[in-house]
């Protein structure tokens, strides 16, 4: 019991003790409980208002919490299942925003370096040595201009002279993509050459597949949850 309905109880009781009428006493009770929960449901319908699906829950959890029983905590209650699937959307939405990484990098004399980066969902055994992470990158670079690739933390690509890539986009079939391992040991990267089409696929989808080979022998599969993509990021890829 809350210290508001332990001081409406007693002050019941009181009235009682002093002769008072119980049904006058419990109306004013009801309605002190109403006033207390009305500024909760003005907060809520202003959430609701605003779109603010989290918030509004929040305040729909405090009128059934707190203020049980009230018209106040009815009134929340009667959208209450709509309310929350929104505001479960929501989070969903603010966690896949906060997957991606953003970063603008002054280029000597060239002008600003721009990507857009997201680690798997899973981390990815390459060669035998555990699990480490798998980087999908996005590119823009004021020299050498738009490209896509994939970076390993550890192990390393099969992708003699150009291979294919296997990418797949939520339910949709795979779809494979040439790639190209640069010749050089300062990053463990490949390209996807299709860079376009890979960007448009992470654009619109909720996720995506892309399964490479590796230098351990057969091919590995990293997963991707896209759906948070801020395209605003590199302009001028869309």
């Amino acid at each position: 019991m809350n210290k508001l309905a332990i001081l409406l109880s007693a002050a019941l009781a009181l009235s009682a003790c002093k002769g008072e009428d119980p049904q006058v006493a419990a109306a004013a009770q009801a309605a002190a409980r109403e006033q207390a929960a009305a500024p909760v449901l003005q907060q809520y319908e202003a959430a609701v208002a605003e779109q603010k699906w989290e918030l509004a829950r929040s305040h729909a959890d405090v009128l059934q919490w707190q203020h049980k029983g009230t018209q106040a905590a009815d009134q929340a209650m009667q959208d209450y299942d709509e309310i929350k699937a929104k505001a479960e959307a929501a989070r969903e939405d603010r966690r896949l925003v906060g997957l991606w990484g953003y970063d603008d990098v002054a280029v000597k004399k060239s002008g600003t370096q721009k990507t857009a980066s997201i680690y798997a969902k899973d981390r990815v055994d390459v060669d035998g040595s555990g699990a480490k992470s798998v980087r999908l990158i996005f590119r823009d670079h004021p020299e050498w201009g738009r490209s896509a690739y994939l970076v390993l933390q550890a192990g390393d690509f099969r992708c003699p002279g150009g291979c294919k890539v296997q990418v797949k986009a939520d339910d949709a079939g795979a779809k494979a993509m040439a790639a190209t391992r640069p010749n050089t040991d300062e990053a463990i990267a490949m390209f996807i050459e299709d860079e376009r089409a890979l960007w448009r696929l992470a654009r619109k989808s909720k996720t995506i597949e892309i399964e490479f080979p590796v230098k351990a022998g057969g091919t590995r599969t990293a997963v991707f949850e896209v759906g948070g993509l801020d395209g605003t990021r590199l302009p001028k890829w869309d």
